[in-house]
């Protein structure tokens, strides 16, 4: 299946399973009083882009990225389908810096991608929090961007929602980013341009205004090896 696609609620995606039942509400309700979910509660981004499969560049999803900063050189992602309360957890997302990324070794930096293009044409955004003035939270957004610009992620997801799998099935799949024009429109033509348009309508956002917001933003030098999985 070539295509991008949105995923929906799970209750209508064809996810396995009968629906929660009252007992067990009550009783996740009553763990979430008492319990301690520390490294849950660290997470402190929520960034929204879309992943390609690296052996199948047409095929793209949707990425909620919900980050970790575990030290300065690196963060770590969950990545779920949707930002809503049923979402799935489809994936992960490591990120590194450019002096953590330079000491791996050459093998594995062919399995990163980088993430100057999606943050330059205004495909990777920070959603923002109901209530924040737009001109506050775009300036944050743009701060945030120029950080995330050299960074290069490694990313596996689990669960192919956009075959339809209603639980995740077969291997790790390696994903990656958009890295150039080409890979855009390519991924256009396989259905992109809906998805991307859900996204701009979710959040009331335009990709191409956040394109021009961000042109004073640096580019970076990218390592060769970088992207391989993608070329």
């Amino acid at each position: 299946m070539s295509t991008c696609a949105r995923s929906s609620q799970v209750e209508d995606s064809g996810t396995a399973g009968s629906p929660r039942t009252i007992k067990s509400r009550v009783l996740d309700t009553g763990a979430s009083l008492v319990q301690d979910f520390t490294p849950v509660k660290q997470v402190c981004a929520h960034l929204h882009a879309f992943h390609v499969y690296a052996n199948d560049p047409t095929r793209c999803v949707e990425a909620n990225h919900y980050c970790t900063h575990l030290t300065e050189d690196i963060r770590q992602c969950l990545i779920y389908d949707s930002p809503d309360h049923n979402a799935r957890l489809i994936g992960i997302e490591y990120m590194v810096s450019p002096r953590v990324f330079v000491t791996l070794p050459q093998e594995e930096r062919k399995l990163w991608h980088t993430h100057e293009f999606e943050v330059k044409s205004g495909l990777l955004i920070m959603p923002a929090p109901a209530g924040v003035p737009t001109s506050v939270w775009e300036a944050a957004e743009t701060a945030e961007m120029r950080d995330v610009v050299p960074l290069y992620g490694k990313t596996y997801h689990l669960w192919q929602v956009d075959r339809g799998d209603p639980v995740p099935m077969g291997p790790p799949q390696l994903m990656g980013s958009f890295t150039t024009h080409g890979s855009v429109k390519m991924a256009h033509e396989k259905g992109l341009d809906g998805l991307l348009t859900g996204r701009n309508q979710k959040f009331g956002v335009d990709h191409h205004q956040k394109a021009k917001m961000r042109e004073n933003i640096p580019g970076v030098e990218k390592h060769p090896d970088a992207d391989a999985a993608l070329k």
